[in-house]
């Protein structure tokens, strides 16, 4: 607070979402129904909600993957729609479930692809994926590898090196670390939010797992049927919610916590 007891203005939000609705069908089937969300720069955002509840169709109107058929998305104060397509994609990191590497392309030519769309030179393009490599815990040597060679943690770590390699404002995850067993996800979900961090990033990550969620970001927005239903701190989410749907999805990590908790203390006693 400033002198006087002024509060200072608060930045624009980097991402608006301002009433966007849309329908694969034409009809009456909304995937978006007047969603207005506002992401503020260098947040963790997770959306949630059940398969259906539109977090992923929300996801990919920022980059335009998809078109909203109402309302307007905008990327720092900008109408997205008047961006051209491919290179606003290139300002944007995207990550997804599968990675997507090429699988003809060495991890290092994966990680430099979008700088070198971008025109960087050859030497700086080089510096940018030993730089990465580093700092997704990869070994140097793997830069001159194939995808297939790497394990699914680790071709997810390319995925995220790749994702930040043009050194974008805003990344988009979308069920990340989903096809990865539970002690990699963990793993990597950690690194990611260090990261982020580090990075000062504004990340917005789909999940269908709530206690990612919480673990990981610093708000949580739970989707249902196309609306937003809730927004909030994962800790003022957990606290409970009036909405059923929203209360039953928070309590479930707090109802996995109770269990192992009363199964430690069994054992401890045993």
């Amino acid at each position: 607070m400033t002198a006087g007891g002024h509060k200072p203005p608060m930045a624009p939000p980097l991402i608006e979402l301002d009433g966007v609705s849309k329908s694969f069908d034409g009809a009456q089937n909304f995937a978006l129904r007047d969603v207005s969300l506002a992401v503020e720069a260098k947040s963790f955002i997770a959306l949630v909600g059940a398969s259906g509840s539109g977090k992923t169709t929300a996801m990919k109107l920022i980059n335009r993957l998809i078109e909203p058929d109402r309302g307007e998305v905008r990327l720092d104060g900008v109408a997205v729609k008047t961006l051209d397509a491919p290179l606003l994609r290139r300002r944007i990191g995207y990550v997804f479930q599968g990675v997507g590497l090429f699988p003809h392309m060495t991890i290092g030519e994966n990680i430099g692809i979008t700088p070198q769309l971008l025109g960087w030179p050859r030497a700086e393009i080089d510096a940018r994926v030993a730089e990465l490599l580093d700092l997704v815990e990869l070994p140097q040597s793997f830069a001159t590898r194939l995808p297939h060679a790497l394990s699914g943690g680790q071709r997810q770590r390319a995925g995220v090196a790749r994702a930040i390699a043009a050194r974008p404002h805003v990344v988009l995850m979308d069920e990340p670390f989903g096809a990865l067993d539970p002690i990699t996800r963990d793993t990597l979900g950690t690194a990611y939010r260090a990261i982020h961090d580090r990075l000062g990033v504004t990340t917005i990550m789909v999940t269908h797992d709530v206690q990612e969620a919480v673990l990981l970001a610093d708000r949580i927005v739970v989707m249902g049927a196309g609306r937003i239903l809730a927004d909030g701190a994962p800790g003022e989410l957990l606290a409970g919610d009036s909405v059923p749907e929203v209360a039953a999805l928070m309590a479930m990590p707090r109802r996995q916590a109770e269990r192992i908790n009363a199964l430690t203390a069994a054992t401890a006693h045993g």
